[in-house]
């Protein structure tokens, strides 16, 4: 069962509570260079990304701001580093959300003018800890960088902003050490009920952080904690979002694209499966077709799975059988297998996509009225 926690809005989407799971991924086009950074997070938004995180840098960057939001539909969070002014700016050009690490704004006289200044705006914050910026007081007392001293810097910053009756935050205790990450977030989890960003942080190239993010954010989900979640891959950010929405998919926590079920394939495989495969994802890619799809070419598994989709392939010796809701529906030849899956799947989900478009803007509206 998932963990209640507070619940809080990063512009239109909802985070906590008994709200969905969301995406998040991070621009990484110059944000001042406005049409780069729109096009990235419009490409975010079709792959099916929830919130868009920018680096602010500079006065140019929280200046853009605007103007980015005025040309994107996701809430905009800005990631603020060493500077207070550049959290200031990015208020007042009216980010949906502020994220920092502990202790690297400055003094807590600079930390009260941020709170306020999102206070007046209702933008919440988000305390995010990273085993690379913990301070060294905490890492001396705590024997190095470990769950513990990533706890005691989030707790630490909490308190902060609690004594300055500031409740309206999320957290994340991000470590690249998918065990010590896992173990944080659960120590965090039995502390607060703040909603919690979940996690691994420079998990490198993208097989590599594939895995540790399955391992990591997967796990901590089984367990019930998280709210909101990154998978961060040193790469294409749309590769990100992918990933998140496989993981969510895996753990039954959303519904959104195809979720394809197929077998690795044996000797008693007769078709050309991989090529359907691919064929199926790639036709499919941008549909906005929420369904559970499997796609055999085993005698032994093929029928059962197949039936237990929401649609299903069967295929052997030049021949396959279409499934939809467990029941028979057409017999096709094996090179009419893709075309005619496509074809049922649009025709049950053809309203899908604008009937998505239009909730988001219902919700936008309703937040913005």
């Amino acid at each position: 069962m998932r963990k209640g926690t507070k619940k809080i809005y990063v512009g239109d989407v909802a985070i906590g509570g008994d709200s969905p799971i969301s995406i998040q991924s991070m621009t990484t086009a110059k944000t001042s260079d406005i049409d780069a950074v729109v096009k990235q997070i419009n490409a975010l938004e079709k792959a099916g990304c929830d919130i868009s995180r920018s680096a602010i840098n500079d006065m140019d960057d929280a200046k853009a701001i605007s103007e980015i939001k005025n040309r994107t539909n996701l809430p905009f969070v800005a990631d603020i580093q060493f500077d207070y002014k550049l959290a200031l700016a990015a208020v007042e050009n009216g980010c949906d959300c502020l994220r920092y690490n502990p202790g690297n704004i400055g003094s807590e006289e600079k930390v009260r003018e941020i709170v306020e200044a999102c206070k007046q705006r209702n933008i919440p914050i988000r305390i995010g800890v990273n085993s690379g910026s913990i301070s060294k007081e905490i890492v001396d007392k705590f024997g190095g960088v470990n769950a513990d001293s990533l706890v005691a810097s989030a707790m630490e910053e909490i308190k902060i902003l609690e004594d300055m009756d500031f409740y309206d935050m999320k957290i994340s205790v991000k470590s690249s050490d998918v065990n010590t990450m896992i173990d944080a977030y659960r120590k965090l989890s039995s502390k607060v009920d703040y909603p919690l960003h979940l996690g691994v942080t420079e998990a490198g190239p993208i097989y590599q952080a594939l895995v540790k993010s399955s391992i990591g954010i997967g796990s901590l989900l089984k367990d019930g904690i998280g709210d909101t979640i990154r998978v961060s891959i040193t790469g294409d950010p749309v590769e990100e979002v992918k990933a998140a929405k496989t993981i969510l998919k895996s753990l039954n926590l959303r519904r959104d694209g195809l979720d394809i079920v197929s077998c690795p394939t044996c000797s008693r495989t007769t078709v050309n499966l991989e090529e359907i495969v691919a064929e199926v994802e790639e036709k499919a890619n941008g549909l906005n077709i929420d369904a559970k799809v499997a796609i055999m070419g085993c005698p032994v598994n093929g029928p059962g799975e197949s039936k237990e989709a929401d649609y299903g392939i069967s295929a052997a010796n030049g021949m396959g059988f279409l499934f939809e809701n467990g029941k028979t529906i057409k017999k096709v030849k094996e090179e009419e297998i893709v075309d005619t899956l496509l074809d049922v799947l649009k025709e049950s989900y053809k309203n899908e996509y604008w009937f998505k478009r239009i909730c988001r803007h219902q919700r936008k509206w309703i937040y913005n009225n």
